[in-house]
């Protein structure tokens, strides 16, 4: 029954996708091709770049987002649930 009123009514686009929009997918690109480089590192940098992008300019929510979220959780993971990361720049550095 879904199929068929999803078949017979199609949702009709009204406006384009927005400019905010593409930049958030592009920096999403741009995420997975620093991911090979280094997981944290990758996280950082996109969630730093996302903040400027939708408008953050205070330096202190800046660097709230872009190092100190990623060092608590990576942190987290790796001592308290003994999850090791996926070895990259900054991780084969803390790993030894």
């Amino acid at each position: 029954m879904t199929v068929y009123m999803v078949w017979r009514d199609p949702v009709r686009v009204v406006e384009p996708m927005g400019s905010k929009t593409s930049g958030s997918l592009l920096l999403m690109v741009l995420f997975i091709a620093v991911c090979s480089i280094d997981l944290f590192l990758a996280l950082a940098l996109f969630a730093v770049c996302l903040s400027i992008y939708w408008g953050e300019r205070r330096p202190a929510y800046l660097a709230l987002v872009g190092f100190v979220i990623p060092l608590i959780v990576f942190l987290l993971f790796d001592q308290i649930f003994k999850i090791r990361f996926p070895r990259g720049w900054l991780t084969t550095m803390w790993y030894g």
